[in-house]
C-alpha cells in the first residue's frame, strides 16, 4: 500500500493486458459478430463490451504486490493457470509478479468474444471479484449509459446495475438489454405456438422465453402490416422478391438550352463480387433530353467511367445530356425551392436458393416511385397520424452543420411508400401490446393486471426497437454497398449525409426485414444470463438523484463537440415515441429528445457562440463529475472513458494534448477527483467508414481517478517537478517490462504523471498562479521524452522511430495513425521515412522494410 493512500491499488493501477483487450475489442466491432447486443438497437460511438468488461473486473480486483489484499483473493489468484507459454523470466519474478501475470492470462481469456458466456470463465471472474470485495460487491453506476455496454458488462460480471442517460432512446436500448431481461427472467412465452408446442411445464432458462415471444410477435406484426400493404411490393421478374429500388435524385440542369432532369448518379456500379459484376450503362437521348440505364453484367470497359458516375467531386455533377457541371449549392437553392425528382435506376431481387442478387432494368410498373395523395380519400388515413412532421436539421455530419436539400421534417427521410409501411408496422405494434395481453391472461395463471401490462410492454419495446432500427435501413438516405450487394445504414457515420442515389429497402424482405431484426433480437435475448438485477432510469447527469448506498462509477461521457448526441437519436426517437408513448409517458413525453441539458459543444443552440457553448460543456461535465465523486465509493477507483480524437490537436507536433482530452481531465480534477492510471485502448478497427483509406487513429483512454483528499496539500512547481522526477521513471520502466506499445506510452504515462499533479489541492507558480492541467500535460512530455531520450542514447530521429516501431509491430505492418504520431514526435514524417528507404507506406498502412531490402 502506498504511504500517502488510505486504500489498496486496484489491479487498474497498476497493470493490465492492454493489447490482448484492445485487439479483443476491435475484433467485437466487426460487421460479421453474431448475437452481438448491438444487433438490437444502433448507438453511436458504444464502448466495446470487451474494453468494459475488462475495465470493470480491473477496478475491482487488488493488484496483487498490495498489502493487506485479502488472503481469499491471494488463493484464488494462486489457483488460476500459469501462462502459457510460461516467460522465460518467471522464476525470477517476485510472488507478486507472477500472481499479476496469472490474472493477465485470464483477462485475456474473459475478453474473448467467444468467452462472453463462457459458464467456467464468466463464474471464475465472479468468485475473484467476490474474493476481493469481501462477498459484497458494490453496484456499478453509470450516469452516461448510452448504449447499455457497461450496464451489460456488470451484470455479466454479477454486479448490480444503476444504468441513466438523459436520452430517451439511450434509455430504452439500455432497458432492453439490462432490466426488461432480468425482470422477466425464468418467464414461459405466453404465444400460443411455443405453448402448445413445448408444454405449459416447459423450463425457460434466463430470457428465452421472452425471446421466443419476440421472434413470434415479430413475424405475427410482420404478417399483419403485410396484409395491409403488400399492395405496394409487386414480385419481381421471374416472381423473385424485391429487395431494394435504387434511384437517383434528379435536378434541372441550371444551361437554359438544355434544362434536363439531370441523374445525380455517384456510381454506376451495382456489384463488384468476383464473377457476379453488374454496372449501369447510361442510355442517353439527345432528342428529348431524357437519360435511363442499362443493367450490364461482367467487366465494363471503362472501371473508371463506372466508379465515377456523374458525380465530379463532392456534391458536384455533371449533366449527361450537356456535360454542365453544377455544385452543391445550386442543387441544395433547387431542392429547397421546387424541389428535387428522382430517377429509376434498377432493381435489385433476391431468387432464393443461395444464388446471389440479381439485376434488372427499371421498366414498367417498376419504374415510378410509389407516392399517395395527402388530398384523397385513403383506406386507413389514420396512418397519416403516424408519420413524422417533426421538424430536422436537414444533412448534418456529427456537430456540423449541413445543407437542408429539402429536408424539413423527419418525415422526409423517407419515402412515401417507407412512410406507409414504417407506419404500418407503428400502428400494427399496438395491436400487438393487446394481443400480448390477451395471451398473457389465457397462459399466465396467477399474474396480477399490472404484471400482464408490464410484460406486453417488455415485449413491445423489442418490437418497436427493431421498428426503430429497420429505419437505419429503410429510408430515403441508405444506399446500395456493391462492394457486399448490400444496404450500407444511413447511419454509418455520425451524421446524416446526403445520399445522391438511394436504395429504398423492401422492409418485408429476408435481407433486412422488421422479422429478421425481431428474430436477431431473440437470438440476443437467448444468451441473457444474469443474477443481479439492472435498473435504467432517463436522468440529467447534472442532477443525479442519490443512490442508496456509494456505489462504483464507470461511465463513458461525451466528449465536447464529438457526436450531438440528441440530433441524431431524434431519427429513432419520432418512431418510438408514435409506438411506446403509452407504454413509457415519462419518458417519451417531449416532442424531441431533450436538448438545452445535453452536454455537447453545439454552437448552433446558443446563437452560434462557441465560448458560451462551451462554457456549457465545460460547467456541466464539472458539475455531473462533482456529483459522482460524492457518490463514489473511496475503496474502488472510479473510471471514465474518453474517446480520443487526433483532430482535436491545438498543434500537429502535440501527440498528447487536445483540447477535449484536457477539459475532460480539468473537470475531474475540478471536481474533486485525483487521477491515478490512464490506459489507450485501441478499440476501433480499419473498417470505420472514417478510416476507410485514410490515416486515421482511434483510441479511448480510460480515465482512472480516486476522490482527493479535502486535506490534500498544496505544492510549488519545485516540488511537482521533484515528484514528477521520481515516480515517472519508475513508472514508465514498468510500462515498457509490461510491453506497452510505444506509440500508447504518451498518452499510459499520463496517469502517473496526473496522480503526482492531482495529488496536491494545487501547485503554486512563483507569482501564486495556480498550474494549468495543460501546463503540467507539458511537463509531464517533457519528461517522458527525456526518459526516452536518455534510453537511446546519441541515436537519431529516424533510427529511434525504427526502435520504436520494431519493438511494436516487428516487420508486420501498422496504422498510418500510430506512425504519424509517432514519427512527429521525433520531429520527422512518414514521408521522410518513406524516401530514405526505412519503410513503406501505402493505403493507410506502414511496414518496415527488412534489412535486406537496405541499399
Amino acid at each position: 500500500m502506498a504511504a500517502d493512500t488510505p486504500w489498496r491499488k486496484k489491479l487498474i493501477e497498476v497493470a493490465i493486458p492492454l493489447d490482448a483487450i484492445s485487439q479483443a475489442s476491435v475484433a467485437e466491432k466487426r460487421p460479421f459478430v453474431r448475437k452481438h447486443p448491438r444487433t438490437v438497437h444502433r448507438w453511436l460511438a458504444p464502448r466495446p463490451l470487451s474494453a468494459s468488461r475488462a475495465v470493470l473486473f480491473c477496478s475491482l480486483i487488488d493488484d496483487p504486490g498490495e498489502s493487506g489484499v485479502p488472503a481469499k483473493l491471494l488463493s484464488r489468484i494462486d489457483a488460476l493457470p500459469e501462462p502459457s507459454p510460461l516467460p522465460s523470466e518467471w522464476d525470477r519474478m517476485d510472488l507478486a509478479e507472477q500472481r499479476r501475470q496469472k490474472l493477465f492470462q485470464f483477462i485475456e481469456t474473459m475478453v474473448q468474444w467467444k468467452n462472453r458466456n463462457d459458464n467456467s470463465t464468466i463464474s471464475t471472474a465472479r468468485d475473484l471479484i467476490l474474493a476481493a470485495t469481501g462477498g459484497n460487491p458494490p453496484s456499478v453506476l453509470d450516469p452516461f449509459c448510452g448504449g447499455g455496454s457497461i450496464p451489460l458488462e456488470a451484470q455479466r460480471l454479477g454486479l448490480e446495475v444503476q444504468g441513466s442517460d438523459l436520452n430517451p432512446v439511450a434509455v430504452l436500448i439500455t432497458k432492453a438489454l439490462v432490466e426488461l431481461p432480468f425482470k422477466f427472467a425464468g418467464m414461459p412465452p405466453v404465444n400460443p405456438d411455443a405453448r402448445a408446442k413445448l408444454g405449459k411445464e416447459a423450463r425457460w432458462e434466463g430470457a428465452s422465453g421472452l425471446a421466443e415471444d419476440v421472434r413470434w410477435y415479430g413475424e405475427w406484426v410482420r404478417n399483419q402490416a403485410w396484409e395491409r400493404v403488400q399492395h405496394l411490393y409487386p414480385e419481381g421478374p421471374n416472381g423473385e422478391t424485391i429487395i431494394a429500388w435504387i434511384w437517383a435524385r434528379t435536378v434541372t440542369c441550371p444551361n437554359p438550352a438544355c434544362r434536363s432532369a439531370m441523374p445525380l448518379v455517384s456510381s454506376f456500379w451495382l456489384s463488384k463480387k468476383k464473377g457476379r459484376e453488374a454496372w449501369l450503362a447510361p442510355v442517353i437521348n439527345q432528342a428529348d433530353k431524357s437519360t435511363r440505364f442499362q443493367v450490364c453484367h461482367g467487366t465494363p470497359p471503362d472501371a473508371a467511367a463506372v466508379a465515377a458516375g456523374f458525380k465530379v467531386a463532392q456534391a458536384t455533377f455533371r449533366c449527361s445530356i450537356c456535360s454542365t457541371v453544377v455544385k452543391g449549392d445550386y442543387i441544395d437553392r433547387i431542392a429547397n425551392g421546387a424541389g428535387l425528382g428522382v430517377a429509376p435506376i434498377a432493381i435489385v431481387t433476391d431468387p432464393g436458393r443461395r444464388q446471389g442478387r440479381r439485376y434488372y432494368d427499371v421498366i414498367g410498373q417498376y419504374a415510378n416511385l410509389f407516392e399517395y395523395d395527402t388530398t384523397g380519400d385513403q383506406d386507413e388515413p389514420q396512418l397519416f397520424d403516424s408519420i413524422p412532421t417533426e421538424p430536422c436539421r436537414g444533412t448534418f455530419g456529427s456537430n456540423a452543420q449541413g445543407r437542408r436539400y429539402g429536408f424539413e421534417t423527419f418525415g422526409d427521410y423517407f419515402t412515401d411508400r417507407q412512410q406507409i409501411s414504417l407506419g404500418t408496422f407503428s400502428a400494427v405494434i399496438s395491436d400487438a401490446r393487446l394481443l400480448i395481453k390477451d395471451h398473457a391472461n389465457q397462459t399466465l395463471s396467477g399474474a396480477t393486471k399490472s404484471q400482464v401490462d408490464a410484460y406486453a410492454d417488455a415485449v413491445s419495446t423489442y418490437l418497436a426497437l427493431a421498428l426503430s432500427r429497420l429505419t437505419d435501413f429503410c429510408n430515403a438516405l441508405a444506399t446500395w454497398r456493391p462492394t457486399n450487394s448490400d444496404l450500407r445504414n444511413l447511419f454509418s457515420q455520425q451524421g446524416i449525409g446526403m445520399a445522391w442515389d438511394f436504395a429504398e429497402l423492401n422492409p418485408f424482405a429476408d435481407l433486412l426485414g422488421l422479422h429478421t431484426l425481431t428474430a436477431k433480437t431473440g437470438e440476443v435475448l437467448s444468451e441473457f444470463r444474469a443474477d443481479r438485477a439492472g435498473i435504467v432510469s432517463q436522468q440529467d447527469a447534472t442532477r443525479l438523484s442519490s443512490p442508496p448506498a456509494p456505489v462504483m462509477v464507470c461511465t463513458d461521457p461525451p466528449y465536447s463537440d464529438n457526436i450531438v448526441y440528441t440530433d441524431i437519436a431524434d431519427f429513432f426517437y419520432v418512431w418510438l415515441r408514435r409506438t411506446l408513448r403509452d407504454a413509457y409517458p415519462g419518458e417519451l413525453t417531449t416532442v424531441l429528445t431533450p436538448k438545452a441539458q445535453e452536454l455537447v459543444v453545439a454552437d448552433y443552440r446558443f446563437d452560434g457562440d462557441k465560448e458560451a457553448a462551451r462554457q456549457h460543456f465545460e460547467n456541466g461535465l464539472a458539475t455531473a463529475f462533482g456529483i459522482i465523486s460524492r457518490y463514489s465509493t473511496a475503496e474502488i477507483p472510479t473510471t471514465v472513458f474518453y474517446a480520443d480524437k487526433q483532430d482535436e490537436r491545438e498543434s500537429a507536433n502535440d501527440p498528447v494534448i487536445s483540447t477535449g482530452w484536457e477539459k475532460m481531465l480539468s473537470a475531474l480534477i475540478a471536481s474533486g477527483f485525483r487521477i491515478t492510471g490512464t490506459w489507450p485502448m485501441r478499440t476501433e478497427g480499419s473498417n470505420r467508414t472514417v478510416a476507410l483509406g485514410s490515416n486515421a487513429l482511434a483510441t479511448s483512454v480510460v480515465l482512472v481517478c480516486r476522490p482527493r483528499p479535502e486535506d490534500a496539500p498544496m505544492a510549488d512547481i519545485g516540488e511537482f517537478n521533484r515528484a514528477l522526477a521520481t515516480d515517472l521513471p519508475k513508472a514508465l520502466r514498468r510500462f515498457i517490462g509490461e510491453h506497452i506499445a510505444p506509440v500508447d506510452l504518451p498518452q499510459a504515462s499520463i496517469g502517473p504523471g496526473m496522480a503526482v499533479f492531482s495529488r496536491y489541492s494545487a501547485v503554486v507558480r512563483p507569482n501564486g498562479d495556480h498550474m494549468t492541467v495543460r501546463e503540467a500535460l507539458e511537463l509531464i512530455n517533457e519528461g517522458v521524452e527525456q526518459f526516452f531520450s536518455e534510453r537511446e542514447g546519441a541515436f537519431d530521429g529516424a533510427t529511434q522511430f525504427c526502435l520504436r516501431w520494431f519493438e511494436q509491430f516487428g516487420f508486420e505492418d501498422g496504422a498510418f495513425g500510430d506512425a504519424d504520431t509517432m514519427a512527429r514526435a521525433k520531429d520527422i514524417s512518414v514521408a521522410e521515412l518513406q524516401s530514405d528507404g526505412l519503410l513503406t507506406a501505402r493505403r493507410g498502412r506502414v511496414q518496415l522494410l527488412s534489412f535486406e531490402h537496405y541499399d
